[in-house]
């Protein structure tokens, strides 16, 4: 029954996700639309090249929601977890790409020091201010998810990280409208760009252990054993092997060691109660092993 629970919980968070994909992928496609538009009108090469970072942006969107169906396939006889594992490699992909991006603005920002820009402030503030609205509304739809799966984590950092780069942009152009100082641009981008490092950092740390199948962090190891062998007749649980199957779902073989004098329908309901607590440690997909002590 807890098993049930657990798996229409995790559908339930893939729903929330896809939407929420789709509604961001739809809320940025159309301030790329705008902003190139306007940088067309207004002859401003700055934001015609925003709008394409901002449709690098989609892509990366588009990639996340592209994990979730692959997630849905079942598995075949070639693919015997089915293709749940491309979750973690599009979230490596991301967060690559991610600081990728955060390179090419910290190397326009140092660009400029040396030859400031002569920017129309008002424009530029406007264009920023709606897509700060626009990163921050498509963010906020994968705050409550953000910590069950690391690509909506890693979508929540993006978009925020764009919102930041949309609020210093603001902050420049009404800056440069009264004082035309222009090297506020590159100071602030900088300073954008290390905030996002720091943030993204480490969903790029997590995405690379995921890949090599550690465990994942939000399971603690320690505590889950001490959990199992209080179950009455564990006298141990050893040879663990846990790995992820995906950026929200885990596997776990393990070896229960349990008192001689156990039945063969006690061995079963050991096995079952085991079982349910894996399933509160987020651990889905479990192969248990018993002998006797």
């Amino acid at each position: 029954m807890q098993q049930n629970e657990h798996h229409s919980y995790h559908i339930h968070i893939q729903q929330n996700a896809s939407k929420a994909f789709i509604i961001s992928i739809a809320l940025n496609l159309i301030y790329v639309f705008i902003e190139f538009g306007y940088g067309f009108y207004a002859n401003s090469l700055a934001l015609m090249s925003d709008a394409g970072h901002n449709l690098g942006d989609v892509a990366s969107l588009a990639l996340g929601l592209f994990a979730i169906k692959l997630a849905k396939i079942k598995p075949n006889k070639i693919y015997t977890y089915g293709y749940s594992k491309a979750s973690i490699l599009i979230s490596l992909t991301n967060a690559v790409i991610l600081l990728i991006a955060v390179g090419v603005i910290g190397y326009q920002a140092i660009e400029r020091f040396s030859q400031p820009r002569e920017l129309n402030g008002f424009t530029i503030s406007v264009i920023a201010a709606i897509g700060i609205m626009i990163n921050t509304i498509s963010a906020l739809l994968f705050f409550k998810n953000k910590e069950h799966d690391l690509n909506n984590k890693g979508a929540f950092v993006h978009l925020i990280a764009d919102a930041l780069v949309s609020v210093s942009v603001v902050i420049a152009g009404i800056v440069i409208h009264y004082t035309n100082w222009y090297i506020i641009d590159p100071i602030l981008s900088l300073v954008v760009m290390i905030v996002i490092v720091y943030s993204s950092w480490k969903i790029l740390a997590q995405s690379l252990k995921l890949t090599l199948d550690a465990v994942p962090e939000n399971i603690d190891v320690k505590t889950m054993i001490e959990d199992v062998k209080k179950i009455d007749g564990v006298v141990n649980f050893q040879h663990l092997h846990i790995w992820p199957l995906s950026t929200s779902k885990n596997a776990l073989t393990g070896h229960l060691i349990l008192k001689t004098e156990c039945s063969l329908q006690k061995t079963e309901e050991i096995k079952s109660k085991t079982r349910e607590v894996l399933l509160r440690f987020n651990i889905h997909h479990i192969t248990l092993e018993t002998e006797f002590a």
